[in-house]
């Protein structure tokens, strides 16, 4: 009986051991995968924002002439064949239209809240040694989560607002200016967009982690007290099956014996 409430103890142990060792890792893991997705979002983004190709006239139907359009948020460009590129800033924001200006605002908070939440981020991994217990670095990290996950949804507002704009312009009839297609930033964005979100999404997993290897850390203490009772209960009624007493018990019936009232 003893040797298996000593076995069971042993095993407890070693399991404890290897969850503790192995469970920290895998946590860390998912969180630097998910600030690696997170930076390359916001690098991402912040390329779609400074970019000059948000629509592009087509080189298909600019043979003649060899030149092509194309636009951002901040310029209007255009090119030629010999590799020159002339740009001019867009009017004054009174007379832009009303969806550059949305799309300016919402990429420009994807960048500041990507910023931020990076930030959060390295303070509330796990792998870090700032941000104070465990769970205070949980609740930072979700906040991190929070924050990547609200920059990408502002970046995919803002990149398919643009599209929108493009492809109702394009397939419209009675549309006669001229007519864009779909520039590479847009592109950009939505994948910086996608990017973000799922790092936000890892991050903001990391609260109920936390929370949970609170509650299971009490739960361990709980189960090796429980184990470590268990053993010395099994080796104490091991010892009266034999006939031998504890010493505990020996002892005091030594101290308190006949001759100390006399």
């Amino acid at each position: 009986m003893s040797q298996s409430g000593g076995s069971l103890s042993l095993m407890t142990n070693c399991s404890l051991f290897f969850t503790g060792i192995v469970e920290p890792y895998r946590m860390s893991c998912r969180q630097i995968m998910a600030l690696l997705a997170g930076l390359v979002g916001l690098g991402a983004t912040i390329g779609a924002t400074v970019s000059n190709e948000w629509k592009t006239t087509s080189r298909a139907s600019s043979v003649i002439t060899a030149t092509w359009v194309f636009q951002g948020l901040w310029m209007n460009c255009a090119g030629n064949a010999i590799g020159a590129v002339h740009c001019r800033q867009h009017h004054t924001i009174f007379k832009l239209e009303g969806y550059i200006q949305v799309c300016r605002g919402l990429m420009i908070s994807a960048v500041c809240l990507g910023f931020f939440a990076t930030a959060f981020a390295l303070v509330g991994m796990k792998c870090t040694k700032i941000g104070g217990s465990d769970k205070v670095k949980a609740r930072i990290a979700c906040l991190a989560g929070l924050q990547f996950f609200i920059s990408g949804l502002c970046s995919l507002t803002a990149c398919s607002l643009y599209a929108h704009r493009i492809t109702s312009e394009f397939f419209d009839p009675m549309f006669v200016a001229q007519k864009y297609e779909l520039g590479a930033a847009l592109f950009i964005g939505w994948g910086g967009s996608a990017l973000c979100i799922l790092g936000g999404m890892v991050f903001f997993l990391s609260l109920s982690d936390g929370m949970s290897k609170s509650s299971s850390h009490a739960d361990r203490r709980r189960y090796v007290y429980s184990a470590s009772y268990m053993s010395s209960h099994s080796k104490l009624q091991n010892q009266s099956a034999n006939g031998r007493r504890p010493p505990e018990y020996n002892n005091t019936s030594q101290q308190f014996d006949k001759n100390a009232y006399v």
